[in-house]
């Protein structure tokens, strides 16, 4: 983590301050300038249609009555990508437009998905509903008949086995 904090604050802008004056020298000072007041303009529109269709997705999935996990991911990845592209710099450009545009998003997710499922272990259980019980929910709707509980831990190191081997499997 510390690792991480110091190539965030340290690294990432001195290589920005290297390419942006790269790109000077290649172009010239006030061209290079005037590009990246532009791309903070363009970052912002497309954080602002990204985000707006974001928003009407995670607004779908509550109406539906999904969990809308995607759809929380990728609007905090949208909000990331575009404090991305508003902040000046060539570098963080490229890894918010790629926060932002909806393949390579995906793929963060899958990335993601696989990093939490290493640290994580999830037990489900599954209760058949008694024939007894009385239903008070909407008018028109039936129960679904199965109540789920889970309960999740973080596996130390020691413990992790790769996704798909026999390891993973409970038996």
């Amino acid at each position: 983590m510390a690792l991480l904090l110091v190539l965030i604050f340290i690294a990432l802008p001195i290589a920005e301050i290297y390419v942006i004056i790269k790109v000077g020298e290649a172009i010239g000072a006030l061209p290079t300038i005037a590009l990246l007041i532009l791309d903070s303009f363009l970052g912002a529109a497309l954080l602002r249609s990204q985000g707006r269709l974001a928003w009407r997705r995670f607004n779908d999935a509550l109406s539906a009555g999904r969990i809308p996990a995607r759809e929380v991911f990728d609007g905090a990845m949208v909000i990331l990508g575009g404090a991305f592209l508003i902040t000046p710099g060539f570098i963080t450009d490229v890894i918010g437009l790629l926060l932002l545009i909806p393949p390579s998003r995906a793929l963060f997710r899958g990335i993601a998905a696989r990093m939490a499922g290493r640290r994580m272990a999830f037990t489900l259980r599954v209760a058949r509903w008694r024939s007894d019980r009385a239903y008070d929910g909407p008018p028109g709707r039936t129960p679904r008949g199965y109540d789920y509980e889970g309960t999740a831990r973080e596996v130390p190191e020691s413990e992790r086995a790769l996704p798909g081997t026999d390891e993973d499997r409970d038996g």
